[in-house]
């Protein structure tokens, strides 16, 4: 053990000798839970998912509701906006009057709809799975359920309280769920966010911001052929549009804009008066926003001045930049102090992905928005995990939580 950490107390020991005792528990429900598709638009995959955690948490025995989300609007590829349900979120919550109240969140939902082929667990080897979600995040999950049993099982849960949200909407940006997090922010002291930490083991840093628009071309429909000149090509238009955009990286650091999706025409001798195309934006200052708006306006306005064409932009920034405050950065020492009384090494890494760690800074919360276990290649059919790392992880995070309950909220006072 490194000299200047912290040895850990008996009732820490305890904590993580109970936490080693359920790896085996913790990896049977981990193949359980991600054997369940919750894509993000399977509502009856995530009301399974969230069934299965009120039913986990009973040995927490808190206060358990559900959460009612607004649905998302979506512009669909004919350019009209249309409304899409949204999973019902799950809340847990213990002793809302301790002195202390930590926030913690997981989303349930994958990037795996119904119909797609990958759906079901495997064994890599001894010390790997892989299987949707087993990473992002639903090993996350299992790794807050039980570093929250071990902090319930201590006797130091007078001074700390805490908040869990389950949300179903994170791989899709929060649409429903986001409302919800400045009022969680501002009944906290604290946040903890169960994503899966990197594959080398490292943290996420300073996150960039992400936004996501929708922009629809309007022309002129008409016969290809006999009156073709009456046309006004929907998707040219669109063409230009996207050349403009794509020119604007590199021309402001950190910011990046990806064109993802185009729909348009329906037939190859008809002029198309209609088409959509869907991209993202990444920001590393939160001023870089403005400067990507006043972009945005200035190519649509300079397209609209083409006869018969007009190009309307939708879509927003829905996480702003995380980056480093004081408050975080004290955070962090914290979980780094733990680290070295477990012999986990932690790095923080910048990095280009946004999670709901940037909603909740963005609310005035510092957080920890990687502690899930660890694992590589999210989001493609080749995701995996390292089993080892839900017992680590879940001692981590316990270590965490009891350290700042036996301090009580004399050793927290961020700088909001």
């Amino acid at each position: 053990m490194n000299r200047s950490a912290k040895p850990l107390s008996t009732i820490e020991e305890d904590a993580c000798r109970w936490l080693e005792q359920q790896q085996t528990e913790m990896e049977s429900r981990l193949w359980q839970l991600a054997n369940i598709n919750s894509g993000s638009y399977n509502l009856d995959g995530l009301a399974q998912v969230a069934q299965t955690l009120v039913e986990w948490a009973e040995p927490l025995n808190c206060e358990i509701s559900y959460i009612d989300l607004q649905p998302q609007v979506m512009i669909n590829a004919k350019g009209q906006s249309v409304s899409q349900p949204l999973g019902r979120a799950l809340k847990l919550r213990q002793r809302p009057q301790a002195p202390l109240q930590v926030f913690l969140c997981a989303h349930m939902d994958t990037v795996f709809a119904l119909d797609h082929p990958f759906q079901q667990v495997q064994q890599l080897d001894a010390e790997h799975i892989n299987g949707p979600g087993v990473a992002d995040l639903k090993g996350g999950i299992m790794v807050m359920l039980y570093a929250l049993q071990a902090l319930e099982a201590s006797p130091l849960t007078e001074s700390i309280g805490w908040t869990v949200l389950f949300n179903p909407d994170e791989e899709i940006g929060s649409p429903g769920s986001a409302q919800l997090f400045p009022q969680l922010a501002q009944d906290h002291h604290l946040g903890l966010i169960y994503e899966p930490c990197f594959a080398d083991g490292n943290l996420a840093g300073e996150r960039k911001g992400s936004g996501n628009f929708s922009t629809i071309s309007h022309g002129k429909a008409a016969h290809a052929g006999r009156e073709h000149h009456l046309g006004r090509n929907a998707i040219r238009a669109m063409a230009d549009f996207v050349r403009a955009v794509d020119q604007l990286n590199g021309q402001r650091a950190g910011v990046t804009i990806n064109v993802g999706i185009i729909e348009g025409g329906n037939a190859t001798n008809v002029v198309p008066d209609t088409c959509v195309m869907k991209f993202n934006i990444r920001t590393q200052q939160p001023d870089d926003e403005l400067w990507c708006k006043e972009q945005l306006q200035s190519i649509i306005a300079d397209i609209n001045q083409s006869d018969g064409i007009s190009i309307e932009l939708h879509g927003h920034f829905g996480r702003t930049p995380k980056v480093m405050t004081p408050a975080w950065q004290k955070l962090c020492d914290l979980l780094q102090a733990c680290g070295q009384s477990l012999q986990i090494p932690i790095d923080f890494v910048a990095t280009g992905g946004c999670c709901d760690g940037n909603n909740l800074a963005a609310a005035g919360l510092p957080n920890i928005d990687t502690l899930g276990v660890q694992g590589g290649n999210i989001h493609s059919d080749q995701e995996y995990m390292r089993l080892a790392s839900l017992s680590e992880k879940a001692k981590l995070s316990a270590l965490l939580l009891l350290r700042l309950a036996a301090a009580g909220p004399e050793l927290w006072s961020p700088d909001k």
